[in-house]
């Protein structure tokens, strides 16, 4: 597909919210003619700037080819594509094409698949790995399960939300894929408090051990990213614990359903769900430092360190290498 054909196409874009919103901008920015919805209008209108039309329900947009979805949830999913005034509700016209970027439950997608089947409209599962700073370093990852042909004609603009997409086949794959990434990421932030708050009781600076951990080998886009918010303790949100928790409840759905025992996951559930019970709904998952830093008898303070969160040197050599390749 040439660049003509992907500024050719009339794509919607439903939920404008932090990520809706940057990757929607996305889009925009390269030329797609975009028309988008969000429920609070006033969080949809600054696209206006970028070119977006803005509509007053996803209704509006069932005569566009191509829509896609980043929603809260398994409800707000089903309610904007199969609900009074979603994709399907006129009659006559419906999308080509669906492409949900939220996580919602393999069961929900299921259901809103079915419904859309009988109207001969393709659905895309492509949940994404990242947040809205990761977007705007175009580094943004997305796992995409549903039919080839559908997946094949999409890929070009997924390509265009940040490093491209991974299909791992029909169905529902791609929902499973992204809660066990979500499940790992669980797992993962409480491991990496643990380990910061053994260095620091020790007398090992946060910046300091985070700067060692990232050169090595077991360094990551992940721990990098969160060294800022250990560091400086600034846990603006990103994710909250709610949602990881509303994650780690899909997971262990699954695994209960698939036979699979999960007991250093479901540990790190029990500390996300205890962060919950402390009130700290609002702001991002990286507050377990806090609860492990407390129970370990340690007073956190902010260091006065310069870090980086690691984006802009990965996405200039991800530039470098890209660049390289042509």
């Amino acid at each position: 597909m040439q660049d003509g054909d992907l500024a050719g196409r009339r794509l919607g874009w439903v939920g404008t919210g932090r990520m809706g919103y940057s990757l929607a901008r996305r889009l925009l920015e390269a030329g797609c003619d975009v028309a988008a919805y969000n429920r609070t209008r006033a969080k949809a209108e600054p696209l206006r700037e970028f070119g977006a039309t803005v509509v007053d329900s996803p209704a509006e947009l069932a005569d566009r080819e191509i829509v896609f979805t980043m929603v809260a949830g398994s409800e707000d999913f089903k309610q904007v594509v199969v609900g009074p005034s979603g994709l399907l509700s006129t009659p006559a016209t419906s999308p080509q094409i669906i492409v949900d970027l939220t996580t919602v439950s393999p069961e929900a997608s299921a259901q809103v698949r079915s419904q859309l089947a009988e109207r001969d409209v393709a659905l895309l599962a492509a949940p994404v790995s990242g947040n809205p700073k990761v977007v705007d370093a175009g580094l943004l990852t997305i796992v995409v399960s549903g039919p080839a042909a559908a997946y094949e004609q999409v890929s070009p603009y997924l390509e265009l939300l940040g490093q491209g997409a991974t299909y791992v086949g029909e169905g529902e794959r791609a929902r499973l894929a992204k809660i066990c990434h979500n499940l790992l990421l669980g797992v993962v932030a409480q491991s990496l408090a643990e380990i910061t708050v053994l260095a620091e009781k020790g007398g090992i600076a946060r910046a300091d051990l985070l700067e060692f951990i990232n050169r090595s080998v077991m360094g990551s886009m992940f721990s990098r990213y969160k060294t800022p918010a250990f560091v400086k303790l600034d846990y603006s949100p990103t994710f909250t614990p709610v949602l990881l928790r509303k994650d780690f409840d899909l997971g262990f759905d699954l695994a209960d359903e698939l036979g699979v025992p999960m007991p250093v996951a479901a540990a790190a559930r029990e500390l996300v769900q205890a962060l919950i019970a402390q009130g700290r709904t609002e702001e991002d998952f990286a507050a377990l430092l806090d609860q492990q830093a407390r129970s370990s008898g340690v007073e956190l303070e902010p260091e006065d360190a310069e870090v980086s969160d690691g984006l802009g040197e990965l996405a200039a050599a991800t530039r470098t290498t890209a660049g390289s390749d042509r």
